[in-house]
């Protein structure tokens, strides 16, 4: 059985997979920071009023482009943060390298492309749904894998 240390390190494919894709989303939650920030500039929509670029305007919190970057962002928040833990604890199970770096990627790439259906370039149903839940399911899995890798 393979030590915790070796598991661990960027020798074994799967730890390495698992921080190549916690990189890339944790850079494609901060990238929703600026999305909305674009948005805003954009609409002129801004829930300060110390950010309001003119006197003229008015602090607003309904804007609906703001806000469907805001509930993609708090998506985000709600199903990648239970990956970089469930994704780390799957790597430690020492699981099938050529499993784990696929449900590794399904759940990168299924994100991505739930941020861009839902926030950037609208497209209807099922293409959000569809993409959810890949990750979702990829994530279900692996914690899955934990419980019956502790309970065994």
């Amino acid at each position: 059985m393979a030590s915790v240390v070796e598991l661990l390190s960027l020798t074994n494919p799967v730890f390495k997979s698992y921080v190549f894709w916690t990189g890339v989303l944790v850079l494609k939650m901060l990238f929703m920071s600026v999305l909305t920030g674009m948005q805003r500039f954009k609409t002129k929509t801004f829930a300060n009023p110390e950010d309001l670029l003119s006197p003229k305007l008015k602090v607003k919190f309904d804007d609906p482009n703001v806000e469907r970057v805001r509930r993609a962002h708090r998506n985000d928040l709600e199903n990648i943060v239970p990956f970089l833990i469930v994704g780390l604890l799957y790597t430690l199970t020492n699981p099938s390298a050529f499993l784990a770096i696929n449900l590794f990627r399904a759940v990168g790439i299924a994100r991505i492309v739930h941020t861009l259906v839902y926030a950037v370039v609208v497209i209807p149903q099922p293409a959000r749904a569809l993409s959810f839940f890949v990750a979702a399911g990829a994530t279900v899995y692996m914690a899955f894998q934990i419980m019956v890798t502790a309970a065994f």
